[in-house]
């Protein structure tokens, strides 16, 4: 079993900063790409920025700029700096993870709990 255990979540105002971390534990082989997604109240889950295991990112076009992801393979951890945070950010932020297990070498799609980011005017 795997485990994606997210942290850094909180309230801040607007143009603030945070900056998210999302680990991943448990049997684990290799992992491919790792992401953030949101989803805000009433909202459609989406995309916020994935980078893969060699590190090419890609963003969503309303936090590019202003959003940095990276990852650390050896921790197995992936992090989401935000900074000029708006109002308009404030959504529940998943962490996910392609990973491909020690035990079956199978490749899953892994999901943190969440957490939340709340951004104030």
């Amino acid at each position: 079993q795997v485990q994606l255990v997210e942290s850094g979540g909180g309230l801040v105002q607007a143009g603030g900063s945070l900056r998210l971390s999302c680990a991943a534990s448990g049997s684990i082989f290799s992992i491919n790409d790792m992401g953030w997604y949101r989803q805000a109240p009433g909202k459609q889950r989406e995309l916020v920025a994935r980078i893969t295991s060699s590190g090419i990112t890609n963003y969503a076009d309303s936090v590019k700029g202003r959003f940095t992801i990276s990852r650390d393979n050896a921790k197995n951890t992936v992090y989401l700096q935000m900074s000029s945070l708006k109002p308009e950010d404030t959504a529940v932020y998943y962490c996910n993870a392609e990973v491909v297990t020690s035990s079956t070498r199978t490749r899953y799609m892994y999901w943190g709990q969440g957490t939340q980011v709340s951004v104030s005017s």
